[in-house]
């Protein structure tokens, strides 16, 4: 039996952004709310925890679909919101 989750944020309205995409290749630093660009809606929203030479970890404090809390990435898969210009997208309707 699988039951449907209902996230808080409208995380299929964030655009879906390619690893090595030109869009994909952005700074990011620690405190930014960024988002896995492949797949919003299973990572969820997170705020970057630390970064190191290309990586990051993220903590998504399980927002998405597969309640995942911590996880490392590289800086080309995580879109950071604020420089998207996104926090409109992710208003409640």
């Amino acid at each position: 039996m699988t039951v449907k989750r209902r996230l808080s944020y409208r995380l299929d309205r964030l655009p879906v952004i390619m690893p090595y995409h030109r869009r994909s290749d952005n700074h990011i630093q620690k405190g930014d709310l960024v988002y896995y660009g492949p797949s919003p809606e299973y990572y969820g929203i997170g705020e970057v925890v630390d970064t190191e030479e290309s990586f990051c970890l993220v903590d998504f404090r399980g927002t998405g679909l597969l309640g995942i809390h911590k996880d490392v990435f590289s800086s080309r898969y995580i879109i950071p919101i604020h420089e998207l210009n996104l926090e409109h997208l992710l208003k409640s309707v």
